[in-house]
């Protein structure tokens, strides 16, 4: 498979605190990558580096072969790379036909000259980009509520709505950050279900989460971080099966019960 994204020896340190060190993986087209480890292993560091959020200290970053190290955030959105945020980041008054049209913006103004004066251009972007939304409303099973008020939305469907703003944008790559913390079990098979349609569409997913079965049932690949560094890299079965992670992470009991 054509790989997507490459990270190669990736590093950021905080005065003497080593939080990413050394970190490289890829992930390929159409490939669902998760992230697991301990709190404080480095995971929400290394996409915000890979994202932008933040500059690395060592290391590149790779997409689709163009290195975007160090790319603001809004750069890396343009070249097709959008992340989420552990917090549900939706904007709770206004609709989820709104929200959507926010993570369109780049396409829905075609300059401000174009803008002012409504030309052509002008309104077959707007047609454009309201179409696109409309699409993404469809497959994300949003349509029906389009004109609710987002915080209106059960918590689950705040989560798809996240994912949701920044699939508008067009990407060919999503990071996730904990995208099932705090659901229930019927919404976390939702946003896994979701998640799976994403992939369909030909978007590359990077997913953190500390939901085992979540990760497993999901993932194409695991990648395992402790202490900023990769413990271990494998598909899921054999990852969580890996006496390693299980001592470093997962426990013993994690071991028993699904032994």
């Amino acid at each position: 498979m054509t790989q997507l994204l490459t990270v190669e020896r990736l590093s950021k340190t905080f005065g003497g605190l080593e939080a990413v060190a050394d970190l490289s993986f890829d992930v390929s087209e159409r490939e669902i990558l998760g992230i697991i480890g301990p709190n404080g292993a480095g995971k929400t560091t290394a996409v915000n580096l890979i994202s932008g959020v933040i500059k690395p200290s060592g290391g590149r970053v790779l997409l689709g072969g163009k290195d975007v190290t160090g790319h603001a955030p809004h750069t890396l959105v343009e070249s097709g790379l959008v992340r989420t945020f552990q917090a549900t980041t939706v904007y709770a008054g206004q609709t989820v036909r709104e929200n959507l049209l926010r993570g369109a913006f780049r396409d829905i103004y075609p300059g401000l000259l174009a803008t002012l004066l409504d030309t052509a251009a002008a309104r077959a972007a707007r047609h454009r980009t309201f179409g696109h939304v409309e699409e993404v409303m469809q497959w994300l099973d949003l349509a029906r509520v389009a004109d609710h008020v987002a915080s209106s939305l059960p918590y689950g469907y705040q989560k798809v709505l996240g994912m949701g703003i920044g699939l508008a944008a067009r990407p060919r790559l999503i990071m996730l950050d904990e995208p099932a913390a705090g659901l229930s079990a019927e919404e976390t098979d939702h946003v896994r279900d979701t998640i799976r349609l994403v992939r369909e569409r030909g978007i590359s997913v990077v997913v953190i989460d500390h939901n085992m079965r979540f990760i497993a049932d999901l993932c194409d690949r695991v990648l395992v971080m402790a202490q900023g560094r990769e413990l271990a890299r494998g598909k899921p079965q054999e990852v969580l099966r890996n006496p390693v992670v299980i001592e470093a992470y997962l426990g013993k009991r994690y071991a028993q019960a699904h032994h």
